[in-house]
């Protein structure tokens, strides 16, 4: 089989070790077949927060690093309509409903719920839009009101019924909905979402194997849901150790002293680079 992966960054800032890392296991999968083909996409979504200059920063450093990729690197930016039309497929089979609540409403309406604050971690949303009345929603939306559009997990069960996921670490693991909760599918400010944009993508790009840190293992729930709807291929999923400093936590954009531009402005060779990535995993 012809092995096809994928790096996907965001321009928000400078790559550090734990990109690198991530970088790396999907191109030395794609390398481990003969054809294989490893791409580069910039997840640019987040359009507040992009900055043009980490487009090339971000290029500059894997070609530097030896981690070179095949054709021409996918901005999501350029492929709004493509969300929007995946959305409308979803809402065409009544599976995803507009959501009025602020990030403040959820909170105090979890926290009601669940009778004490959920610390630092975002709650699972209580579902408090989704079983509004469908002419008070098409009103609230007539008048401008802003809303995300979210997705219905458990009547998409209804609809997919049950579903695995394979992943080349930890095994066959059967799909939970209730991991995720109806996560936004189009956020208020962008007519997509990581979610949503993540699925599309992989399909477009003939993705066979998604690659990509521990931490994100919890989401391939929800997106499995959202391939099996829109009729996608399932992939193949590696989810690697995380890249942690001496104290164990998983490194950041903000650890700017572990970007890959300080490290070789400190006199740091790319295979040095490489290899302090792989022995900071765990």
């Amino acid at each position: 089989m012809n092995i096809i992966t994928r790096f996907a960054p965001s321009p928000t800032g400078d790559l550090h070790l734990g990109h690198i890392l991530a970088a790396k296991v999907a191109r030395d999968l794609a390398r481990s077949s003969p054809d294989g083909i490893f791409l580069l996409r910039h997840e640019d979504i987040d359009g507040g927060r992009v900055k043009e200059e980490c487009y090339h920063r971000i290029e500059k450093d894997l070609v530097w690093l030896g981690l070179g990729w095949d054709g021409n690197a996918l901005r999501q930016s350029s492929r709004l309509d493509a969300y929007g039309e995946a959305l409308q497929q979803i809402r065409d089979l009544e599976l995803a409903y507009p959501c009025f609540c602020t990030r403040k409403e959820i909170q105090t309406e979890t926290e009601r719920i669940l009778g004490a604050p959920h610390g630092d971690a975002a709650p699972l949303y209580p579902g408090t839009c989704r079983n509004l009345d469908k002419l008070e929603t098409a009103a609230r939306i007539a008048a401008g009101e802003p809303h995300s559009w979210r997705f219905d997990s458990a009547k998409a069960a209804n609809f997919h019924g049950e579903l695995t996921f394979s992943d080349l670490s930890f095994g066959t693991s059967r799909v939970d909905i209730l991991a995720n909760g109806d996560v936004v599918l189009a956020r208020k400010d962008i007519g997509t979402s990581y979610h949503l944009a993540v699925v599309v993508d992989d399909d477009f790009q003939q993705v066979t194997h998604v690659t990509r840190g521990e931490d994100l293992l919890g989401a391939t729930h929800v997106q499995r849901q959202l391939q099996a709807i829109l009729g996608y291929r399932e992939p193949t999923y590696l989810h690697h150790g995380l890249v942690r400093d001496e104290k164990g936590i998983r490194l950041a954009k903000r650890d700017a002293a572990r970007s890959i531009e300080s490290l070789r402005e400190s006199g740091h060779s790319a295979a040095e680079i490489l290899e302090m990535a792989e022995e900071s995993v765990s």
